[in-house]
């Protein structure tokens, strides 16, 4: 039998024992950086019905329909390759309930880098933790390599 494959989040764990509880109902993520590291998994693996459940009801996309936002979602997923992740620097919920996590994105499209550092925000919903928004910069406008800002150096 072929080894299970590795968690695309780049948690060095294997896939069945990382995202895939999050991405079939099973559990919820236990913090924000897990939803992230789901989240990113989720794209990479084309699970926009994850990626739509893990939007917090203040993420404007709610507002919208959930099958047009869906097939958006799984669209881009699908016009994309997601080699690894990155995660600097994490905050837990602060007194309004807001998690923060700092994280780079290797993502390509067509062969052309489209990698991203974001500084995203989680609030918990009552039943887990989801994604609200999100500060993305391109390698290109950092002053330095993305995997050493912290949450504290990020340009805001």
């Amino acid at each position: 039998m072929p080894p299970a494959p590795p968690c695309p989040c780049s948690s060095g764990l294997r896939y069945r024992q990382c995202c895939a509880p999050y991405h079939r109902g099973e559990a919820e993520p236990p913090d924000a950086e897990a939803l992230m590291r789901s989240r990113y998994s989720a794209f990479a693996l084309k699970e926009a019905a994850y990626l739509w459940k893990t939007l917090h009801p203040e993420h404007p996309d709610r507002a919208r329909p959930e099958a047009e936002v869906v097939r958006e979602l799984r669209a881009f997923a699908q016009s994309h390759q997601y080699p690894g992740l990155v995660v600097m620097d994490r905050r837990p919920a602060d007194a309004h309930g807001v998690a923060q996590v700092l994280f780079f994105a290797k993502v390509f499209e067509k062969g052309k880098d489209r990698s991203f550092v974001e500084r995203s925000d989680f609030r918990h919903d009552g039943t887990g933790w989801r994604y609200v928004s999100g500060v993305p910069r391109l390698p290109r406008e950092l002053a330095g390599p993305p995997e050493a800002l912290t949450l504290a150096t990020f340009p805001a």
